[in-house]
């Protein structure tokens, strides 16, 4: 990682100093969570659904400097990412590239288009030392045959690519699935996209006896609702270090959105059976924790106060139409007064910063990894004259 950026993007000395105690306390607990990266010997693939990376829509940011090396130093602890939510201006991807290094590399899609699709792009992050891209690479667009319920796409498109480490030939197939409701035909839409992907990946990953992984935002519930039983029930194992010890990957770890699922008919695939191949990191543990809103009070009132600013931009243009709409205008009124009475309570504030703004300088989703043995030269030759 480029570090010595933080001399120049750290403006004082004591700013530098607190976002390097930051980032040594996030590396010491990297480093005791998540498994050594061995030479030739394994591969640590993960995903992280990063939020809004980085368009500023809902007025929480804009990311401070700081925050990108907190993300940078987070992913390289990890060898290949499964990002989600990256959205249509590269400009935060690419100054987070430039964080991690000339060995790191990225491939990225084209936005989803129509209000689903969130103009969001799927996106994997790799160390070029670690594994290579095998030149395939593709959305999952479904036959006609396999279609969601109503006939329709995924409302973002899954995003399959070909890779290798060491003996290990594998793909990956990252989904940021439809959440839509918690009831209803929404949350019918989401088990259907769950199964849909499921079923096809089987079929692929079973006829050409291929490893392939399918990970990312399922927005599954918990580890007994019914959206993790469509992938269960569809032929993907989920590694059993995050199926014995669920934790949620939500900022609160009360959700289970995040999931990696294997499927391989490969005599050469093997999951790391360490008690930490796999696992969730929490990393407001170590930065932006709740002992430290004083260090970004500052900063958490400026976007309030610009919140507050657009909330009055919008009455004024609603009250000035030639028709208003009274119930608009209503109820911008009421938004504007709650952001007013929120700006002159410091109570207020702080939970602003711990429930949301934080999630928009790093996530509202926790990072999951799985580790993967990729030497396989032993079993190899014992079975050479077979």
């Amino acid at each position: 990682m480029k570090y010595y950026r933080i001399k120049r993007d750290i403006k004082t000395d004591k700013r530098r100093l607190f976002v390097s105690t930051n980032l040594v306390n996030l590396k010491k607990q990297l480093e005791k969570s998540v498994p050594k990266k061995d030479l030739d010997k394994n591969l640590l693939i993960a995903t992280w659904n990063i939020r809004d990376f980085d368009s500023n829509k809902f007025g929480h940011g804009p990311r401070l400097k700081e925050s990108y090396f907190y993300i940078a130093q987070i992913i390289s602890a990890f060898d290949l990412v499964a990002v989600q939510e990256v959205t249509k201006n590269l400009r935060a991807l690419n100054h987070l590239m430039y964080l991690l290094g000339d060995d790191w590399d990225y491939i990225t899609t084209d936005v989803t288009g129509g209000r689903s699709g969130n103009q969001e792009r799927m996106t994997f992050i790799y160390d070029t030392r670690r594994v290579q891209f095998k030149n395939v690479a593709g959305e999952i667009v479904l036959p006609k045959n396999r279609l969601i319920k109503g006939d329709i796409q995924f409302a973002r498109t899954p995003f399959l690519v070909s890779f290798q480490s060491g003996w290990t030939k594998f793909s990956l197939c990252t989904v940021h699935i439809y959440f839509g409701a918690d009831s209803g035909a929404k949350l019918e839409r989401r088990k259907s996209e769950i199964a849909g992907i499921a079923k096809f990946l089987k079929k692929r990953a079973d006829a050409d006896k291929e490893t392939l992984l399918v990970l990312g935002d399922f927005n599954i519930v918990d580890h007994e609702h019914e959206t993790m039983k469509a992938l269960l029930d569809n032929g993907f194992e989920i590694p059993e270090q995050i199926r014995n010890r669920p934790q949620g990957t939500n900022t609160f770890q009360t959700k289970y959105y995040d999931q990696i699922g294997v499927r391989s008919k490969s005599d050469f695939f093997q999951l790391g059976t360490d008690e930490n191949s796999a696992g969730t990191f929490n990393y407001y543990s170590h930065v932006l924790k709740k002992s430290q809103f004083e260090d970004y009070k500052t900063y958490v009132v400026n976007a309030l106060e610009k919140q507050l600013k657009r909330k009055k931009l919008e009455l004024t243009k609603a009250e000035n139409k030639a028709a208003p709409d009274l119930e608009k205008i209503e109820k911008l009124k009421n938004s504007k007064n709650e952001m007013k009475a929120v700006l002159q309570d410091n109570a207020q504030i702080e939970n602003y910063y711990f429930k949301k703004w934080k999630t928009f300088q790093i996530s509202d989703h926790l990072p999951m990894w799985v580790e993967i043995k990729t030497d396989h030269s032993t079993q190899y030759l014992k079975e050479i004259d077979d």
